[in-house]
Parts: C-alpha cells; structure tokens; sequence
C-alpha cells in the first residue's frame, strides 16, 4: 500500500519547479523508509509550470501531475489529496523554504497511529527560523488571535508543510469552505474542534525573497475566515460524521475536569468579586452581586461545556442550556440572599459572597457531571459541504 503522497502545489513556478522536485525526490528516495509518491497539484499555471510538470512526471519515478484549471493553493491541495490512494496525504510549498527532515517524524506519527494531523511548526520549541520582522512579526500576531478567538493549542497554522490521514482528510475536507490560503487554518481548527490531535513537528525554515503571497490581502482574507469559521462553531457548526475514526472518550475523566473547573472557577470567582466591588459604588448589595454573578456565569457555562465536558456542537445544546439556567438560577438565589444578609461594610459582604460561592461551586461541579453534561449516545451532524472540480490527472 501507498503510504505517503506528498502534494507540491504550483503556480507560475517555472524557475524552481525542477531543482526543488529532483531535490524532494533524491530525498525521499534515500532517506524516506516508507513508500511514496509525489503529486505536483498546478492550479492555472500561466508560464511554463505544466510543461516542466509533466517532463518531471515522465523523467522521474513516482511523480503525478494534478492540473487544474482554477487557481487557488487550497482548491489545489483539497483535489490532489482527494485522488490520492495513500494513507497519508501531505504537502510542503514548491520553495522548499523547510527542511526536508521534519517530514519523516510527521508521517511516522501519522502511519503509527498516535496522531490523525502532523504539522510543521516554526513556533514550536527546537524550531530554527530565519525571516525579515515584518514577516515574523505578522505570523506571530495571527496565530495569537487564533489562540485568543478559538483558545487552539497548535501555534504555527500556516507553515507549508503539513500531513493529514486521508480517511481523515476526506471526512473533514467537505466542511472547509476556504479554497485559498485560509485552507490550512481552517482545517486545522475543524480538526481540533472534531477532538482529532494535531502534532506538532518543530522545523527548520528559511524566508523564501520570491515568495508569491501577498501578505496584506492575505491577512485580510484570513481574518475573514476567523470570523467566519468563529460564528460557524458559536452556531454548534462545524462537526464532521467521523464515524469509526473518532477518538474514543475516556470512560471517566474526573482528575481533568476536576481541574480545568478549579481553573475556570478561580478566573470566574476573581471576575466576579472584581464586578462586586467596581458596582457596589453605584449598586446596592443584592444587586451589585446578582449582576456580577450572572455576568460571569456566562463564560463560566460556556467554558466548562466546553472545555470541562468536551461539548463543542449542537448535540444535546438545548438540553444543557436548560439545566444550566436552572443551576444559575439556584446560585443567583443565594447569592443575592447572602448580600442580603451580609449587608454592611465592604470587606464583610465580600467575605460573605466569597463564603457563598465557593461551596455552590462544589455543588456545581457536581451537578454538571451526574446531571447537566451526563453522556449521551447521539449520531453526529455534518455540515454542507463545498465540494472540489474533478481533476486531471496525469503522470
């Protein structure tokens, strides 16, 4: 069986397209241990890119050619890795702006089981990086706002260099939307909403002078797509039918949830406390607290559905929703009597909330484990799907 297809998309690369692919194929044909094959993807070339292509395809063993007839670096990859046959689909930019090392430890994991996505990282610890600060300093901003909007726990999304199981590929590629250079981020994010693992493979990378992207269009378009991919999941969106390829929950994950709760209910408790005592000038006592607690007890539900309890779609939402209003009703009750009773100087009626709240937060703890967010066996929802032109295959 093919193991590995690894994809180069093109477009107008006539100067590199030839060095780059015999430099990826002496490679891959003496340090590469698994089986492979190259797909060159060129999508709308105008030079002399599909020529050089074919030559290649017909000079060297296990080179294709995909050639398409619209451009776009993500309707590339989602057709070449669409017809492959290998169980690892891959791809690396045409520059070969990174070291060819790092993809052995990305296919290995991938091949061996322990992680459905691998991706090179030039954030990650160990990486070795030589760019220009404006490059540098963009790349950092972006993949900053997509910690801060989907709190994601790779840090590099738009390295060229990424490997993908193709079941699993196949499964999440109908719900990207983006055909362009938002493709990477955006699968990356479906991925980890779906609950996949995404290693990350620290590499060496060298700045390409004569790269093609136009950095500020570019980051326009991205952050559309942050916008747009950040409502699609605040709708429930985004979850893909991975049948028999999902990761298996864990039977009992009590130390985990136990933790993350401590951490979301110390920030939700700090945030609270902090809104008592900026609206006790204004407010009196019961109400100064039922509005600092009914503030913050709304990323306090939305964090521990689903960061505590793992529930990112819309299966069983309306359920929870429910039962979370009447546990936020049962803590705004005590908490405005307790302010009630505590009325007084500053400093008692902060104790006294302090008091309150953190026995209710062990009640809570409970209630959303045997009540709230009890397991429940439910077919997932698959998105529509935007599908790919059929290629041309050749070589």
């Amino acid at each position: 069986m093919l193991v590995a297809d690894i994809i180069v998309p093109t477009y107008n690369e006539a100067k590199v397209l030839k060095i780059s692919i015999e430099r990826l194929h002496a490679y891959l044909s003496t340090e590469f241990p698994f089986s492979w094959q190259i797909t060159i993807a060129d999508n709308a070339s105008t030079d002399g890119t599909p020529d050089i292509a074919l030559a290649l395809a017909g000079e060297l063993e296990h080179v294709r050619v995909v050639q398409l007839s619209t451009k776009g670096r993500g309707l590339a990859l989602r057709t070449a890795w669409s017809s492959s046959t290998a169980e690892v689909v891959a791809y690396m930019d045409v520059d070969l702006s990174t070291g060819l090392n790092a993809l052995l430890p990305m296919v290995a994991a991938i091949h061996s089981g322990h992680s459905e996505l691998a991706i090179g990282s030039r954030l990650a610890p160990g990486a070795l990086v030589a760019r220009g600060p404006r490059r540098e300093l963009i790349s950092r901003c972006y993949n900053l706002i997509l910690r801060i909007v989907f709190l994601n726990r790779f840090r590099d999304a738009q390295c060229g260099f990424k490997a993908i199981r193709t079941d699993i590929a196949q499964k999440l590629l109908p719900l990207v939307v983006d055909n362009a250079w938002f493709f990477d981020t955006e699968l990356l994010l479906l991925a980890e909403h779906n609950g996949l693992r995404v290693l990350e493979v620290p590499v060496d990378w060298v700045d390409d002078p004569d790269s093609r992207v136009q950095i500020v269009s570019t980051a326009r378009e991205d952050l559309k797509g942050v916008a747009r991919v950040a409502s699609l999941f605040a709708k429930g969106g985004g979850i893909a039918d991975l049948g028999n390829n999902a990761r298996p929950h864990l039977a009992d994950d009590m130390g985990r949830q136990f933790v993350s709760f401590a951490v979301i209910g110390l920030l939700s408790t700090t945030s609270s406390l902090g809104l008592f005592l900026g609206g006790r000038t204004l407010l009196s006592a019961p109400v100064a607290a039922g509005v600092a607690f009914g503030a913050v007890t709304l990323f306090n539900s939305w964090a521990n559905r689903r960061f505590t309890f793992g529930h990112r779609g819309r299966v069983d939402r309306g359920t929870h929703l429910l039962r979370l209003a009447v546990t936020f009703l049962v803590g705004l009750t005590a908490t405005v009597f307790v302010a009630v009773l505590a009325h007084g100087p500053l400093w008692r009626e902060s104790l006294a909330l302090l008091g309150v709240w953190l026995p209710l937060a062990a009640i809570r703890f409970a209630l959303l484990r045997t009540w709230v967010f009890r397991p429940k066996a439910h077919p997932l929802l698959v998105d529509a799907s935007r599908m790919a032109p059929d290629p041309v295959v050749k070589g």
